[in-house]
């Protein structure tokens, strides 16, 4: 039986575009399968904040950041506390992953056309010590264009395969096996869904109107990962993270199900780190929904002061913007899902960031003129329009009335007025003299030390009941679901392993199918900026290696 194909890519998002890019430039014959409609090409990453991780950039030396590839693999090996046998390829991919970031990744991005934006961001700060969690220094960039900007080349260079006859893309089609037929995986089957006009990101009908069954000598998996699966993200939730919330928003649309890694792993591939999983502690509940349970990020600076659900700060160094997952833990103790951010309006408009391409329509619609204008606003539109309709948020002018408005968000009224008062103005107390004992105040002030913190992320350290940085603010921030650190087990040619080590002839995986590569490059934690770029590096491998092995 004659071959459909030379490979066939699983998953139309950044990382399976990048791997077909790669065959096409190869010259190999390529079926690309997706589940969704084509208006979803590109998957997650459109709607990215197009955040990418890099190490000794140009925006990194213009702003005196100064960055190299000890520091940035002591602060990765630090963040990952890789300590199971099964982390051997994640180890190896963290110490190739870093090496890319110094060296050629920006080089080839750029070389594509992708261009960043001048100021270099500081996420997960850590707060620890030297060797342990965060990053030591600013390597957040931004994608001129956002996850839209970085995805156009990807894009392009796929349907330039297209009109090559190199690629069939096959939107609507659910892949539900991987079979063999002489030795190695050589086919794929599954279900074609009836065509969906749905708008990116909605959900799409799961009415199967057919089948299907294609044949080629490697298959490429990049299917993504469990964060729209909520049974599925409770079911793998770890001991060491507490309780799974009863409520939980979703970070990405629902087709976002870990179907595919399941059925991998039926074929014979090995899936570890299942446990490890990124969400974050931030979310808000977006008043204008795209699809179920639709959360927002907020990016905070740090200024805000971050209370549990009974108004008390949560411990040092659980600070806006530090600590991801061990903020995560604390909550997960509390008893509680909520936690509170507590600032006024002179904090919310330097600091907050949404996450997301349509939450930032300057950065997505490359307009200069939409940048400086965010800089002038008291508070940026979309975050406006968040403190107008959003149910998270309370805004008044008076503590008390702040108070009651946050007790009426929760089923039982929670939040003591006095002792919250107590506890903003002993905080406030420490804002009045350079030096303090409250390491959050020292940590605003160090935060202003970076000139890209000082112009546009961090306020500077003042009363948060000052009348005149009013009104008073509470955000009520709930668990939003995100990205799977675990998966399919691949060495560094992007080859998915059995048990015991040896690969599963002629499939290969890339993205957060493969946990951004090796089955959890990351880790425990995350540096942030690195879940794209993992798409990238991963994807690339994958198809620079299976265009190989079909030569």
């Amino acid at each position: 039986m004659a071959y459909d194909a030379d490979v066939i890519v699983i998953g139309a998002g950044l990382a399976g575009l990048t791997a077909t890019a790669e065959l096409v430039d190869a010259g190999r014959r390529v079926i690309l399968v997706d589940q969704e409609p084509e208006q979803s090409l590109g998957g997650q990453a459109h709607w990215s904040f197009g955040g990418l991780f890099f190490v000794g950039s140009p925006e990194q030396r213009r702003m005196r950041i100064k960055d190299h590839r000890e520091l940035a693999l002591q602060d990765w090996m630090g963040t990952a506390a890789f300590d199971r046998e099964e982390d051997h390829w994640p180890r190896e991919w963290a110490k190739a992953y870093v090496d890319f970031a110094c060296g050629e990744k920006r080089a080839w991005l750029h070389g594509l056309g992708v261009r960043f934006f001048p100021v270099v961001g500081w996420a997960e700060r850590g707060g620890y010590d030297a060797q342990g969690h965060g990053n030591s220094v600013p390597r957040f960039h931004i994608t001129w264009g956002t996850g839209p900007g970085l995805l156009a080349p990807f894009v392009r260079r796929v349907r330039e395969g297209v009109e090559r006859g190199l690629v069939q893309l096959r939107f609507r089609h659910r892949a539900t096996g991987l079979g063999r037929s002489a030795g190695a995986v050589d086919t794929v089957s599954g279900e074609v869904l009836e065509p969906s006009a749905a708008e990116r990101g909605k959900a799409s009908s799961r009415e199967v109107t057919g089948s299907f069954e294609f044949r080629a000598q490697a298959v490429i998996v990049t299917s993504g990962g469990i964060g729209g699966n909520h049974d599925l993200v409770r079911a793998h939730w770890p001991e060491r993270l507490g309780t799974p919330p009863a409520k939980l928003l979703s970070g990405v649309p629902a087709h976002v199900d870990g179907l595919m890694l399941g059925i991998a792993e039926r074929a014979g591939a090995r899936l570890i780190n299942r446990d490890r999983m990124w969400h974050y502690t931030e979310g808000i509940e977006n008043w204008n929904p795209i699809w179920h349970k639709h959360g927002i990020r907020i990016l905070p600076g740090p200024s805000s002061l971050w209370l549990d659900a009974r108004g008390d700060r949560l411990p040092v160094p659980l600070f806006p913007g530090f600590d991801t997952l061990g903020t995560l833990s604390h909550i997960m103790g509390t008893g509680y899902d909520h936690t509170w951010f507590v600032l006024n309006q002179r904090v919310i408009g330097k600091e907050f960031t949404l996450s997301g391409s349509e939450q930032n329509p300057d950065l997505t619609g490359k307009s200069v003129r939409g940048v400086i204008d965010r800089a002038r606003a008291d508070v940026p539109g979309p975050v406006k329009a968040f403190m107008d309709h959003g149910a998270d948020f309370v805004v008044e002018k008076d503590l008390g009335a702040l108070v009651r408005g946050m007790n009426a968000l929760t089923k039982e009224p929670l939040i003591d007025e006095a002792a919250l008062h107590r506890t903003i103005a002993a905080r406030d107390r420490e804002t009045v003299n350079p030096y303090t004992k409250d390491l959050q105040v020292m940590a605003m002030r160090g935060a202003r030390k970076f000139v890209g913190d000082r112009l546009i992320r961090t306020a500077a350290p003042h009363r948060l009941l000052d009348p005149q940085a009013g009104p008073l603010i509470a955000v009520r921030l709930n668990i939003l679901t995100r990205k799977t650190l675990g998966g399919l087990e691949t060495d560094l040619s992007s080859r998915v392993l059995r048990e015991g080590g040896a690969p599963l002839p002629g499939v290969y995986a890339a993205g957060e199918a493969a946990g951004f590569g090796g089955g959890g490059v990351h880790g425990y934690r995350s540096l942030e900026g690195t879940f794209l770029g993992g798409c990238l590096f991963s994807g690339r491998a994958a198809g620079r290696a299976a265009a190989k092995s079909v030569g």
